[in-house]
């Protein structure tokens, strides 16, 4: 049995989840803040956050306006 890797090279499609979330990472956090960030730590640290804020707390249409850790607790309750 051959097992492939998550994601093979030259297809978009395997990591689309991860690329959509830096992409909105990227808009919503690093362009036209880029100036924030004077060190490395600063930037790891806003990254952080971000994580963190996009896990509990950001809500989306897609997730009933709940953000994406409440959705997954009520989808599995059902």
């Amino acid at each position: 049995k051959i097992i492939q890797s998550m994601s093979r090279k030259g297809n978009c499609y395997d990591n689309c989840i991860m690329e959509t979330f830096f992409g909105r990472m990227k808009n919503e956090m690093f362009y036209g803040h880029e100036k924030e960030y004077s060190a490395f730590e600063t930037f790891a640290k806003a990254v952080d956050g971000y994580i963190n804020y996009y896990n509990n707390e950001r809500i989306q249409e897609k997730t009933k306006w709940m953000p994406p850790t409440k959705f997954r607790e009520a989808s599995m309750c059902t």
